[in-house]
């Protein structure tokens, strides 16, 4: 697929120019992510809702029923059902994205970020539309599982994010990057937190419409904003064909091409830890609201919004810490600190049974998401500024097949584990983060080298 032509023929499908300044992509993130955690609880309890009605489930949850510790078979059957669906919409859209995610990331490189952000806010506002369908209509639970593969065929948040990360990689500096991503994470967090405060409300007040509805409209504000605000970031695109093995073989060669030696081993050493803490922090966040839906917690939709609201201030509190101890500490590490209050949050929520334990886990996490960005402006310092959409459209499809990995395991343990131990998948979660804490600490040793500034400088 050939760049669109303009007025005049020519072979410029996006304009140059914005009425905003350039690589100013905070807004589009930000939007984005206030409008998918908007949805994510509150699909969530459709889900947990939809299957108590049809199994007859009365599904209240009062303090009375939250008593007795006694297996309730009904109760056990919606929770399954619920934790499956949420795999199905999951495993669907990641494998979808595996594919997209590197097609597109490694095209934004030759036609510019702009249409990546854009294809990519069409196929949200495409799925919050279906879901409005199903809840309005009362369709079959499927659409959502087919919304979120229409979603990823065209980018899904991770394309969003790959175009958001290489927009500031272009327009930052090797010594700036750690903390100008952090500072886009924390705008993730932000919106978060700001979704799951009103959402919890706003559902418990008017039900599950309302809150698809306002993420629809911030939807539309936000593809606007991509296609006619944002500033382009690459200098100089260029109409390249979008469907040709051309990009996805540019993403390999990250890997496999003749370079600095260490700089190829250490980028596959570090995605492979972002991978690692990824899945748990996407597996963890998969299966919070179930537990926090059931006994013994039996939380209702306002409680459930204060925990997503906790759940997404460590991405503020984390941005406020890596500024704070970058001052006094090296990269790796804070990453360290960070990983280690992120397992005690995680020994705290397997053994929680009472809300104070609940929100004590996330207290625990205030530093847990300082690791992702060190990471990623550690990649990002791995290879040259002309390869840091092929980059991030990499570490993109490391996110996608994370996210998979996190469906998979912690949406099929949570169920198989209720009988015996309903906490355990926290408990894998804080185990597996043993891995990035020790892959990071290795590679720092080994990570003076001053070939890699100049390569990494290199157009």
């Amino acid at each position: 697929m050939e760049g669109l032509p303009n007025s005049r023929g020519g072979p410029h499908a996006w304009p140059c120019r914005s009425v905003l300044c350039r690589g100013c992509v905070e807004p589009v993130i930000f939007l984005a992510n206030f409008a998918l955690v908007l949805q994510g609880p509150v699909t969530t309890q459709y889900l947990w809702h939809r299957f108590s009605a049809d199994l007859g489930y009365n599904g209240t949850r009062d303090r009375g029923s939250c008593s007795n510790r006694s297996v309730d078979p009904t109760a056990q059957e919606v929770e399954t059902l619920t934790s499956h669906w949420t795999l199905y919409m999951n495993v669907g859209g990641y494998l979808v994205g595996l594919f997209s995610s590197t097609l597109l990331g490694a095209w934004s490189d030759c036609v510019g970020r702009r249409p990546l952000l854009v294809l990519a806010s069409l196929g949200l506002l495409l799925q919050t539309v279906l879901s409005i369908f199903v809840v309005q209509l009362q369709l079959h639970v499927g659409y959502f599982v087919l919304g979120r593969i229409l979603c990823a065929l065209l980018g899904d948040f991770s394309g969003i994010l790959a175009a958001g990360f290489a927009s500031v990689a272009d327009v930052s500096s090797s010594r700036t990057r750690t903390i100008r991503m952090a500072l886009l994470e924390a705008c993730i967090g932000v919106a978060g937190m700001l979704a799951s405060l009103v959402g919890g409300h706003w559902l418990q007040a008017q039900g599950y419409a309302n809150p698809f509805w306002l993420a629809l409209a911030l939807l539309i504000a936000m593809t606007l904003y991509a296609a006619f605000c944002f500033g382009e970031t690459v200098k100089e695109p260029t109409p390249t064909r979008l469907f040709t093995l051309r990009h996805h073989r540019s993403v390999v060669q990250l890997f496999v091409t003749q370079a600095p030696e260490k700089s190829r081993k250490h980028l596959a050493l570090y995605s492979l830890a972002i991978f690692v803490v990824i899945t748990v922090h996407l597996g963890a966040q998969d299966i919070l609201t179930l537990y926090e839906l059931s006994t013994p917690l039996c939380w209702d939709s306002r409680l459930i919004g204060y925990g997503s609201a906790a759940q997404q201030l460590p991405y503020l509190t984390s941005l406020l810490g890596l500024w704070l101890l970058q001052h006094c500490l090296a990269d790796t590490w804070v990453a360290e600190i960070g990983l280690a209050f992120n397992v005690m949050g995680m020994v705290v929520f397997a053994f929680a049974t009472i809300t104070p334990l609940m929100f004590t886990g996330y207290g625990l996490l205030f530093l847990s998401l300082v690791v992702t960005p060190i990471i990623r402006a550690k990649l990002s310092r791995l290879v040259r500024r002309s390869e840091q959409g092929a980059l991030f459209s990499a570490v993109a499809c490391v996110n996608a097949l994370a996210m998979l990995t996190a469906s998979g395991i912690f949406n099929s343990l949570y169920p198989a584990t209720l009988n015996f131990m309903k906490g355990f998948p926290f408990l894998l979660g804080a185990g597996l983060l043993f891995i990035p804490a020790a892959l990071i600490g290795i590679l720092e040793r080994a990570n003076h080298c001053p070939e890699f500034e100049q390569f990494s400088q290199s157009p």
